[in-house]
């Protein structure tokens, strides 16, 4: 942790949690001297993660019931990569293809096969023939099906080539070629339904962001979604001197003094100064509790960091409360790294 064993003390919101646009994530006390030759990493390391685990709870909420699958490490530096597989990761996508980043995060690495292997083996049967003969059986049997004729008959042909033991197929039609994906993901399931194939999945990837899954959720039953999330929109968070010696001190344009943020069951949040206590949401009446809380005190770490599927599983559990509010807007960002 990067400021630990600092004479400082850290107040921060949890991994993984939501917040809003001028809401404060995180709270350092002590002497500048101590921590400000480390802003540009800190922010560096906020930042980034904050908008990997924001652009994949976006891309979630998108897919509603439907698996994420984030294809994204081959569109960044290898060095890291399992990074952004861990952030992918805690922000909502099911599975992630890398295969360090998997093991760091305790889950199996999911993926499947690549257009390679169906031009290096010379054709699509022995492709998935090849890829059902060697792979171990836990791993699902999904047939890339748009590498050298249409979709619905690669689709076809992929059914009657592995029957029963096939999970599913993957269109991953490049943009020049796509034309109407839904139209032809609803051709494909038309085909695969009449022909006794009601048991075959169908997966969707290449080039999704949230206007495409949104599109697409209700007739798929799965994504593989790589750059937008791996390239998102960068979050702002600046890091900015807001009090000296005790005393509200701040540049123009911030607001002076040190902040507190209460919310409610109802998801209410209320920004006040940090000393003054808060036990109602002034909006709705209900108790509220504090989301700045102690991470490090003179320099300590105090609060324990939780695996990541525990922390996914409760920013899943927030995903699916915000998108059933009425007043839901896609506003709403995920902190991430501490």
């Amino acid at each position: 942790m990067l400021l630990e064993g600092k004479k400082v003390n850290v107040y921060s919101m949890d991994e993984g949690e939501i917040f809003r646009i001028y809401e404060p994530v995180m709270a350092i006390e002590g002497s500048y001297t101590e921590f400000g030759v480390y802003e540009s990493s800190l922010l560096g390391i906020l930042r980034h993660a904050t908008s990997i685990s924001t652009k994949a709870a976006r891309i979630k909420i998108a897919a509603g019931s439907k698996r994420v699958l984030f294809f994204g490490i081959r569109c960044v530096h290898p060095a890291i990569a399992p990074m952004v597989d861990k952030y992918a990761y805690l922000g909502g996508c099911d599975a992630v293809s890398g295969v360090i980043g998997a093991k760091l995060l305790g889950i199996p690495p999911t993926g499947t096969m690549p257009h390679a292997l169906i031009l290096t083996a010379g054709n699509q049967e022995t492709a998935w023939k090849l890829f059902d003969k060697y792979m171990p059986d836990d791993v699902p049997r999904i047939a890339l099906c748009d590498t050298l004729s249409d979709e619905r008959f690669e689709a076809l042909k992929a059914a009657e080539t592995l029957g029963e033991r096939l999970h599913g197929v993957r269109l991953d039609t490049p943009g020049s070629r796509r034309g109407d994906m839904r139209k032809i993901v609803q051709e494909v399931r038309w085909a695969l339904d009449i022909s006794g194939y009601k048991h075959v999945k169908i997966y969707v990837s290449g080039g999704l962001d949230e206007e495409e899954v949104l599109e697409l959720r209700d007739v798929v039953d799965g994504f593989g979604v790589g750059t937008s999330i791996a390239f998102p929109p960068s979050i702002d968070l600046a890091l900015d001197i807001v009090e000296v010696a005790g005393k509200p001190s701040s540049k123009k344009g911030k607001i002076p003094g040190r902040k507190q943020v209460y919310r409610c069951l109802k998801l209410h949040d209320t920004i006040t100064p940090f000393d003054k206590q808060l036990s109602r949401c002034p909006v709705c009446g209900e108790a509220v509790e504090p989301l700045l809380k102690p991470l490090i005190v003179n320099g300590e770490v105090v609060r324990d960091i939780k695996p990541a599927v525990e922390i996914r599983k409760r920013v899943v559990e927030k995903l699916e409360k915000i998108s059933s509010l009425p007043e839901f807007s896609p506003e709403p960002l995920l902190f991430s790294s501490i």
